[in-house]
């Protein structure tokens, strides 16, 4: 190999940087000569991804109901990735703010016209048969969902409309965890006894719930976006940005996952009741769940009609 210029300046920068953290050059160099070059199966980890499914039954749709659902919770990720770089930078400029919430808006644009496989690409014969094997599991325990709910907008805009009026900031987070719109969709609307599918869902998420909820409370989304500048603030095309994902999450998306349950839960061989045993006609409709990310985005009228069909 010839030694140019440009090859002494790389292997110096590389000796610093092995210096700065107290490591020997020669030694990691030396390790060049014995690893194997990466494949794509190796970095991707492909193997290991298309071993992921694991069917209850022998219906082959089950396997597009298990496969689009964990494409789903990859772009969750994905969007939580995005979000969690704008909620952590240190110094928030414009541009950075509205590329990223762009990524994330095309993500969930990307989850909402995906609801045709969901509508379109099941037999509804053998869907009615392999979701009995799912009983009492529910895609209500995606826990990255609430993670994207909570990183999106303030508490309060999360909380069941019903109850906003009893939660405030000095309210505790354990409290307010119990009024959050969601938790009705498992609960006896008498009682108030929980279902087994929300014990289940709060025994293993709720701790990482209660710590996102106190950790996102002054670098949400909306947070974020208060912290541009005021010009910036106002500016339409931004503004229009905001709105839109705040339409396609509680709208479109959920719009979107309430006419997929209905063509298969309500149709002639399904038996109209949720996995889970919740509400879901009701529990699922944007007009009932009122939730809103920036409710000051949107005009009285707008507000009024949310969810409207």
């Amino acid at each position: 190999m010839e030694i140019t210029n440009n090859t002494e300046t790389l292997l110096e920068n590389l000796d610093l940087k092995y210096k700065s953290i107290n490591q020997k050059t020669e030694t990691h160099l030396e390790g060049l000569l014995w690893s194997k070059p990466i494949t794509y199966w190796d970095y991707i980890q492909t193997d290991v991804l298309l071993n992921l499914q694991t069917q209850r039954t022998n219906l082959p749709d089950e396997m597009v109901f298990i496969l689009y659902h964990q494409i789903n919770e990859l772009l969750f990720k994905m969007i939580l990735w995005e979000m969690d770089q704008i909620a952590h930078a240190e110094k928030l400029d414009t541009p950075f703010f509205t590329e990223r919430l762009s990524r994330i808006s095309r993500y969930f644009d990307m989850l909402t016209t995906s609801f045709d496989i969901m509508g379109d690409g099941m037999d509804v014969v053998q869907y009615t048969k392999f979701r009995n094997t799912l009983t009492p599991a529910s895609g209500f325990q995606s826990a990255q969902y609430r993670l994207i709910e909570f990183a999106s907008t303030d508490l309060i805009n999360l909380i069941d409309h019903r109850y906003r009026k009893t939660i405030d900031r000095n309210t505790s987070l354990e409290h307010a965890f119990e009024f959050l719109y969601w938790q009705a969709a498992g609960k006896d609307h008498q009682t108030g006894e929980k279902s087994y599918l929300l014990l289940e869902f709060e025994r293993k998420y709720k701790a990482s719930f209660l710590s996102c909820m106190r950790e996102y409370s002054e670098i949400n989304l909306w947070q974020k976006f208060k912290q541009l500048p005021e010009t910036d603030q106002a500016n339409p095309e931004l503004i229009l940005a905001m709105r839109h994902y705040d339409h396609t999450v509680n709208i479109s998306w959920v719009m979107g996952h309430l006419n997929a349950a209905r063509k298969y839960i309500d149709s002639d061989q399904g038996s109209g009741e949720a996995t889970g045993g919740s509400d879901w006609k009701k529990y699922m409709h944007p007009k009932y769940q009122r939730r809103i990310f920036f409710p000051e985005l949107w005009s009285e009228e707008e507000l009024k009609n949310w969810g409207e069909e």
